[in-house]
C-alpha cells in the first residue's frame, strides 16, 4: 500500500462538490483522513473565493490509474477543462504526493506538484500529514509550512460535515 496525499479543491458550490468528492473517496478507498477545508481567493483569476482542503489515504492503485479515476470523478462533478488553466473549478484532485515517488517529465503529471508553493495546497497537508517528508526537499510538510511566507497568517476554516 502507498500513501497518498491529495489537494481538492472548489469555488462553484464548493461546499457540495467537496463534500460528493469526499463520500467517493471514502466509498473507494475506505478509511481516509481529511483536513479542515479553507477559504483562499482564487489564484491566476478574477473569480469566487475557493475552499480548499486536503485528504490522505492508503491505495494499492498505481499512480497513473488513480490519477484517471481522479480525472473521471472530476468530470462525474462537471469539471470543464475547455477553458483556461485559471479558471473557475466544480471541482479539483490532485495528486500531490504518492509515496516517495518523484515524477517529472513529459505529460502533465508533476509528483510532487509544483502547487505546492501555494497555502493552499501545503497547510491543509501539513494539517493532516506534518511528519510526511517531500522526496525532493528532505523536510516535513511541517517544516515546509513553517518555513512559508504564509505561515502564522489567519485562515477562514470552513465546515464541510454532511
Amino acid at each position: 500500500m502507498t500513501t497518498v496525499l491529495l489537494s481538492l479543491g472548489s469555488n462553484v458550490r464548493p461546499h457540495h462538490h467537496l463534500q460528493a468528492a469526499l463520500r467517493v473517496l471514502r466509498g473507494r478507498f475506505g478509511q481516509i483522513t481529511v483536513s479542515p477545508a479553507y477559504r483562499t481567493p482564487a489564484v491566476g483569476f478574477d473569480g469566487p473565493d475557493f475552499l480548499n482542503n486536503a485528504v490522505m489515504l492508503d491505495t494499492g492503485m498505481p499512480l497513473l490509474e488513480l490519477d484517471d479515476w481522479l480525472h473521471a470523478v472530476e468530470d462525474a462533478h462537471g469539471r470543464d477543462r475547455s477553458g483556461p488553466r485559471f479558471s473557475d473549478r466544480t471541482l479539483d484532485i490532485d495528486v500531490v504526493y504518492y509515496g516517495d515517488l518523484v515524477v517529472a517529465g513529459p505529460g502533465h503529471l508533476r509528483i510532487p506538484r509544483p502547487e505546492l508553493k501555494h497555502a493552499f495546497v501545503l497547510k491543509p497537508l501539513a494539517d493532516i500529514a506534518p511528519d510526511f517528508n517531500d522526496p525532493v526537499r528532505g523536510l516535513s510538510l511541517r517544516q515546509m509550512w513553517q518555513a512559508h511566507p504564509q505561515h502564522g497568517d489567519v485562515f477562514d476554516t470552513v465546515e464541510l460535515a454532511d
